[in-house]
């Protein structure tokens, strides 16, 4: 007979005899207690006087698999005055101060010297590390454990949880001694030895498979786990639960208690600065362990007086298992994600807003649209006003040629014909290093400089790989995909692809930059993981050469051993250093692109593991709710302004969402529906809709345009006009993907390039698609289609051949909904009313019923359905 079911039968005989009760009252010694269920069991031991984990035993089937290494000690963080804020400096190993970032970085430089102060560093204050001298508690209740010294008392209480067998839920209560600065560590449950990790991470933060020993690569880069115990903001974390999976198989995570962290918006303010929560890989000691610490030493609510008290809640997840199930456990059953969905209401439908900004990037003022003349050719592109390097706000840039030539296509309109497209693709084609050397056919720079009369990159004198990629490839491919006879655009296309490919190295990497008067190789320190691959199969597509996929698979295949296996990523915003960012969601998106080119299920899977990744850059905190709050002026509900389901721009250290919160462009939404489609995943589908619906707070009336980043609500677009045709492609996306989960693949029309740097949003309208075996092109009319509905979504397509016009209509809503459609025939073709012969309803899984002839319908759909109007019309 083992020891353990030995003990067990001990402590059961014990409990039946009344010996806890017994050890409640303290009238004898305790050796030994556990806590048990079906999945979990806890053995502490009293060694002399100390109360100590003596072993941790997981259920996996059938068999008890032992959690090694286990230990329960509580870590105490106390100063007598408030920590300082002097950070600490970094050294090469020559001993020479690192400058890091450059003072050209001003975006990220004050954010780098915060993580390196010592509360983040987790060097401030006096550690005290302790075991409970004593234990009370039994049969029915939790076992309550206890401490004291000459700074606090400290008590915590452990329970299994019964709705979730494998989670132990502590709620620890401190009351202080002495005057000071208080911050509690979760309890070490274990260690897990760095030759044991198989994957740790802080959503939001970190994710990978080893420790690394270059503080900046992993602190600032997210590039490995950093070697010192450094304790992150719930800021930037998207998911509140620091977790590790180790090599046996088990994988441990701590989950503080929702509402421990900040809320982001307290009543009428921005709260988005406040550190409530601090989250770490490590304790105190630099062991690896999940842990997490509230309040933060120095911070809101942790200062006290002598008898003033302090509580934390949290909770032990732990399995056998890998990291994502119990990340999504994080979110799911413990911040019920899926729960905010039913918050969401909108008087504003998307397709709404997709009209609303088709008027906007029309009008010459509000798109801030312009042209200059050029090398003798008139070039036209939107003003931007934020920051570029060499610009004296002048700056001038087109951001989603799929989505502009989309919405040309589908509206027909004339001035999008006219006035719009043969400028931006003037812009293009000057876009191109025309001169003969090294430089020759990549991206001069993103912006056009119109006082000097150049091209720039975005932070400075320096061309990028990913950059030919962007603003060559990707929007030189989407307009191909619309006007194939385009032969300078394709021998553009072409001479850019060659110098892509004459860029790569033998194992499939490219250089992060190279110094544009030099031609020398810059960011050395850090690898290019990013989709540069893409634009080789873009290049493949279009001209149709098998060397270009050869190649996009060796960059791809580089790729997915470098960035997905390891979880480093590297980001495309030269403001931000190259921050991961998007490009992560991006990288998913062209690797799913691969596959459905190669068939090579290697591409598949990293996809998947790659999105899985890229969801952890969604927040999931804190749970929306109705609490009334004011913003601006304007009274909202907590859940109209929730962060909650959005993503970064980039996140981390370094990231623009730790000022400024993510951001409203849910670019990955449309690839998220796609990868519920192949995964079953639900979480992909919830974020998906999280992000994209019931927004309207964030929504500018009059335009359509969301604002860009969270903390500015609802100012429109901004100093960024162009954003509105990401916003464009990013819905049309989403709608089209979530027509095409709604019909079991009945109703699919193709995808063309993903758009440059945003994120994974792809364009359509440039080939007809198939709606229930019938093929149709896509159609959106300003007053074509009238609901008095907004959670009624629609796209409009039409066979001018077969003379039937389809109106594809989505409840995006997740209660059943119902409303009036007007039809308006006369908006249909120009110079022509249609003349309706027969119309039918078909429903999500292809049924037909036939319908009166009418110009107005009444609609019933269930929740998150689908309804097909098809018309035959002469």
């Amino acid at each position: 007979m083992t020891v353990r079911k030995l003990l067990t039968i001990a402590f059961v005989c014990l409990a039946a005899c009344g010996y806890y009760r017994q050890a409640a009252a303290q009238t004898s010694p305790v050796r030994g207690v556990m806590l048990s269920n079906g999945s979990l069991q806890l053995l502490w031991a009293n060694n002399k006087g100390q109360w100590q984990l003596q072993s941790i035993s997981v259920k996996d089937g059938k068999k008890w698999r032992t959690f090694p290494h286990c230990s329960g000690e509580y870590t105490l963080l106390y100063s007598k005055e408030k920590p300082g804020n002097t950070p600490l400096t970094l050294y090469d190993k020559q001993g020479k101060a690192i400058n890091f970032p450059e003072p050209q970085y001003k975006y990220v430089t004050g954010v780098w010297e915060e993580a390196l102060r010592p509360v983040p560093m987790n060097t401030a204050g006096e550690a005290i590390q302790f075991y409970p001298s004593a234990m009370k508690g039994g049969i029915t209740g939790p076992f309550i454990f206890a401490a004291e010294n000459e700074k606090a008392v400290i008590t915590a209480a452990w329970e299994l949880d019964k709705q979730s067998p494998g989670d132990i839920k502590v709620h620890m209560k401190l009351q202080a001694r002495q005057d000071g600065y208080y911050s509690l560590a979760t309890p070490t449950l274990a260690t897990i030895p760095e030759n044991m990790l198989a994957w740790g991470g802080i959503p939001g933060y970190f994710q990978s498979d080893a420790i690394a020993h270059d503080l900046i690569k992993a602190y600032a880069y997210m590039q490995g786990i950093p070697d010192k115990p450094v304790i992150v903001r719930e800021r930037t974390a998207a998911t509140l639960s620091p977790f590790i999976n180790t090599k046996q198989g088990f994988t441990l995570a701590v989950i503080p208690e929702p509402g421990t962290g900040r809320d982001p918006w307290v009543q009428n303010t921005n709260t988005q600065l406040d550190w409530l929560l601090g989250l770490s890989l490590m304790n105190r000691q630099a062991a690896l362990t999940p842990t997490a610490y509230h309040p933060v030493l120095g911070e809101k609510g942790s200062y006290l007086r002598s008898g003033d008290t302090l509580s934390f809640n949290f909770r032990y997840t732990l399995r056998y298992g890998g990291w994502y199930e119990v990340y999504k456990h994080a979110v799911n059953d413990i911040y019920h994600f899926h729960d905010g969905l039913t918050l969401k209401q909108t008087k504003r439908s998307l397709t709404n807003r997709i009209l609303a900004m088709h008027r906007y990037v029309v009008d010459d003022k509000t798109s801030m649209w312009h042209t200059e003349n050029y090398k003798g050719k008139e070039i036209g592109a939107q003003a931007y006003l934020g920051g570029v390097y060499g610009s004296d706000k002048d700056a001038m840039k087109n951001a989603d040629y799929g989505a502009m030539w989309m919405l040309a296509t589908v509206t027909g309109d004339s001035i999008l014909r006219q006035t719009r497209l043969p400028y931006a693709r003037n812009f293009k084609l000057q876009q191109q290093e025309d001169s003969a050397g090294f430089f020759y056919g990549a991206a001069a720079g993103q912006y056009y400089l119109y006082k000097s009369k150049r091209f720039s990159e975005e932070w400075g004198p320096y061309v990028e790989p990913i950059a030919i990629t962007y603003y060559m490839m990707l929007d030189m491919g989407n307009m191909l995909l619309f006007n194939p006879g385009d032969t300078a655009v394709k021998h553009a296309l072409q001479i850019a692809a060659d110098r892509l490919l004459s860029w790569m190295g033998k194992n499939g990497q490219w250089a992060v930059a190279y110094d544009q008067g030099t031609g020398r190789q810059m960011f050395t320190e850090v690898e290019d993981l990013r989709p540069t691959f893409y634009g080789l199969l873009v290049a493949y597509k279009i001209l149709g050469d098998p060397k270009y996929l050869a190649a996009a698979k060796r960059g791809a295949d580089w790729y997915i051993q470098n960035a997905t296996d390891k979880g480093h990523f590297l980001g495309v915003c030269g403001d931000t250093r190259f921050a991961p960012d998007f490009a992560t969601g991006q990288s998913a998106q062209a690797l799913l692109d691969l596959y459905a080119l190669t068939k090579a299920d290697k591409y598949l899977q990293a996809a998947i593991r790659t999105a899985e990744l890229y969801t952890t850059s969604i927040y999931t905190h804190p749970i929306p709710n109705n609490t009334a709050k004011t913003v601006n002026g304007t009274p909202r509900q907590d859940w109209e302004i929730s962060q909650a389901g959005l993503s970064f721009e980039h996140g981390g250290i370094m990231g623009s969402a730790n000022k400024r919160g993510p951001i409203l462009l849910a670019s990955h939404a449309g690839m998220f529906v796609r990868l519920f489609t192949l995964t079953g995943d639900s979480l992909f589908l919830d974020m998906a809709r999280a992000g994209a619906l019931g927004r309207d707070a964030f929504v500018d009336t009059a335009t359509g345009v969301a604002s860009y980043y969270w903390d500015v609500m609802n100012k429109g677009a901004g100093p960024y006009p162009h954003h509105a045709w990401w916003q464009i492609g990013w819905i049309t996306d989403y709608l089209l993907s979530e027509m095409e989960l709604r019909s079991h693949g009945e109703i699919v029309f193709p995808r063309g390039f993903i758009a440059p740097k945003v994120g994974p949003h792809q364009t359509y309208g440039f080939a007809p698609g198939n709606i229930y075996g019938t093929t149709a092109n896509l159609l959106l009319k300003e007053g074509l289609l009238q609901t008095d509905n907004p959670y009624l979504d629609y796209y409009c397509a039409i066979n001018t051949t077969q003379h039937k016009l389809f109106l594809l209509l989505l409840n995006d809503d997740d209660d059943p909904q119902q409303g009036t459609i007007q039809v308006n025939y006369a908006g249909v073709m120009d110079h022509q009313t249609l003349q309706p012969l027969r119309m039918y309803n078909i429903s999500a899984n292809g049924e037909r019923r036939q319908l009166e002839n009418s110009a107005t319908l009444h609609v019933q759909l269930p929740s998150y359905g689908l309804n097909v109007i098809e018309i035959d019309y002469q």
